[in-house]
Formats: structure tokens, sequence, C-alpha cells
């Protein structure tokens, strides 16, 4: 029988205006401790982003959400040391509680045998 890990994912979110407390995902954070996986994937649908009447600067938040995927590579980067932690302070650093307009949900936990499968098929559920 093949091994299954426990998992936690988080959702991420882009709130447009923060005081609408509207969102849509953009983003998924899939973690395992005892695999030692993390992955983070983010993809900015352009129909929603119209759809929201999106005023945020569109290159601020590409450029913001990019840094999820480059913390959780463990890529370091030129204004932060966090890529450098450990890979559980990273997942809990990235889905730490924000009122800001890129958010994370609350981490949902599930066991797998195929981390990178369950990530694909839970961000396109989720994200596409």
């Amino acid at each position: 029988m093949q091994k299954k890990y426990l998992y936690e994912y988080a959702v991420i979110r882009l709130v447009p205006r923060v005081e609408r407390e509207e969102f849509f995902n953009v983003g998924l954070i899939l973690f395992s401790k005892e695999a030692r996986f993390i992955k983070a994937k983010v993809y900015l649908d352009e129909e929603k982003w119209q759809a929201f009447r999106c005023e945020l600067n569109k290159d601020w938040v590409t450029e913001h959400l990019k840094s999820f995927e480059e913390i959780a590579a463990g890529r370091a980067m030129a204004h932060t040391n966090i890529a450098r932690m450990e890979i559980p302070e990273r997942f809990r650093w990235l889905t730490a509680i924000r009122s800001a307009s890129i958010q994370t949900s609350r981490p949902h936990p599930g066991f797998s045998g195929h981390l990178e499968e369950t990530f694909n098929k839970l961000f396109h559920e989720l994200v596409r």
C-alpha cells in the first residue's frame, strides 16, 4: 500500500476592495511537513479581473502573487529572508491572516499518496 501524507492547502484570494469582502481565487498553496513538500501556483483570470472592475494596479498584483510561488519554492528574494525559512514556517507565513488585497483561506487538511497530482487537481477545481 502506498504511503499517504497528511497535507494542508490554502487558496490564495484577490480581494479587489477589502471593505466589500468580495474576492476571487487566484492561486493555491499545498504543504506536507512529513513529505517536505510545498508548492504554490497563481493564475490571474482576466475575465474575473474585469468582472470585479478591479482598480488595483495589475503589475503590483502580479508581482505580489508571484512572490507566493517564489517563497514556496525557497528562492531567495532580495527583499526578504522568508524564502530561507524551513518549509512549515514558510507555509504558516504565507497563510497568515491578513486584511489586505491578497489573502489566503484558512488551511484545509487532507491525505494523499501523490501530492503533485493532488495539487494539480485542487488547483484546477478551485482556481482555474
